[in-house]
């Protein structure tokens, strides 16, 4: 693989904005405030595989008020990858963390396998603290393109070993078997730990020491489904990666993936599907609580594709009754709709490409 990186280049431009020290941002009217000492954070939840229909699950089935009900800044966007119509979470996640479409199965790099700066790597020599949190492998598609730069998204054992020194400072999900008791017989636990990681350390005993990084690798592959009692993994994790930040008191960049909605999709598993969007559902609460309570935050809510052609269509004809169905076990071609609140979510409106989540994060960080 070529070694060419593209880099991009944007100026951080303070702004001082006169607040009153009561004043808390409503996701009703998507008020915003933002600390002239410190850069925005950015909260980006990817539901992989969440089209319309999925979204719309949540408000027939679901046990509580959607989430999605407290965005006013809404757009659509087209995830189709160069050269072909459907997109796989490989470029369409690399066109969110990286700017640029790609081929399918390319993580971080472009056309021609030349790396691509992503916006982690652009954030962090800013200050930045970066985290991803995601229900499969930490070295699946979606998240290892914020951290890694690999031809082939089938090349996890590559890509386990590039988040040992990347600008990542929190992880939690699956993958251990790519980290340790690897084929290759290496054990990447001690450079991670030699890196400044806190490695798999148990809730009960967690203390947040702010100038540490943390890893928790939580199953063998994939996190347990939602069916198999998950429990609340998503959105525990989310609010512990949340305090760190905090505590830190940096500026912080967290990617947030329901990785398991696009499996249930390929299964063409309705029950699985919905438990898992009412999990996201439930985290996604938490970060638009966290950016009232904060401030100084945008939170984006999309996905890199939709899976399984899922409808919510009558059943037999029943106007009162909701049957879910599938059209296909793969992807489909439809616009994804993004959901955006806080500061700078008015710059995400419209139909646009999935390459301008990247920019229009960097536009807004940089204004």
């Amino acid at each position: 693989m070529k070694r060419l990186i593209k880099i991009y280049l944007f100026a951080l431009l303070p702004i001082s904005i006169f607040v009153s020290c009561n004043t808390v941002p409503s996701a009703a009217d998507n008020k915003k405030f933002k600390r002239p000492d410190k850069q925005i954070n950015v909260i980006l939840l990817i539901g992989d595989g969440m089209g319309l229909s999925q979204v719309s699950s949540v408000y027939y089935f679901g046990d509580k008020t959607p989430s999605f009900s407290r965005f006013s800044d809404i757009s659509l966007i087209n995830v189709s990858p160069i050269k072909l119509k459907i997109t796989d979470s490989a470029s369409g996640a690399t066109a969110f963390a990286c700017g640029e479409k790609t081929y399918n199965g390319a993580i971080g790099v472009d056309a021609d396998t030349n790396e691509i700066q992503n916006i982690f790597e652009i954030l962090s020599v800013q200050g930045y603290k970066t985290g991803i949190i995601s229900t499969s492998s930490v070295t699946h598609a979606t998240p290892a393109c914020y951290y890694a730069h690999v031809s082939k998204r089938s090349m996890q054992y590559e890509i386990a070993e590039q988040i040992v020194d990347s600008d990542v400072d929190f992880f939690a999900g699956g993958g251990e078997s790519w980290f340790r008791n690897r084929k290759d017989g290496r054990d990447l636990y001690p450079a991670l730990i030699q890196n400044g990681f806190i490695m798999d350390q148990p809730l009960k005993s967690l203390t947040i020491i702010p100038e540490k990084k943390y890893g928790f690798l939580l199953a063998k592959k994939g996190m347990p489904t939602m069916l198999e009692d998950r429990g609340d993994f998503l959105s525990d994790y989310t609010k512990i990666a949340l305090d760190y930040f905090t505590q830190s008191e940096s500026s912080f960049f967290l990617m947030v993936e329901g990785s398991q909605i696009d499996w249930a999709g390929h299964d063409n598993n309705s029950e699985y599907l919905i438990e898992e969007m009412k999990d996201f559902n439930k985290t996604i609460d938490i970060a638009l609580n966290y950016a009232e309570q904060e401030g100084n935050t945008l939170v984006i809510v999309t996905a890199d594709h939709e899976t399984g052609g899922f409808t919510l269509s009558t059943n037999d004809g029943d106007y009162g009754d909701i049957k879910p169905s599938f059209s296909t076990g793969g992807h489909s071609a439809t616009l994804i709709p993004v959901f955006a609140f806080g500061n700078g979510a008015e710059n995400f409106r419209g139909v646009y490409e999935n390459t301008e989540i990247f920019h229009k994060i960097l536009d807004v960080i940089s204004n």
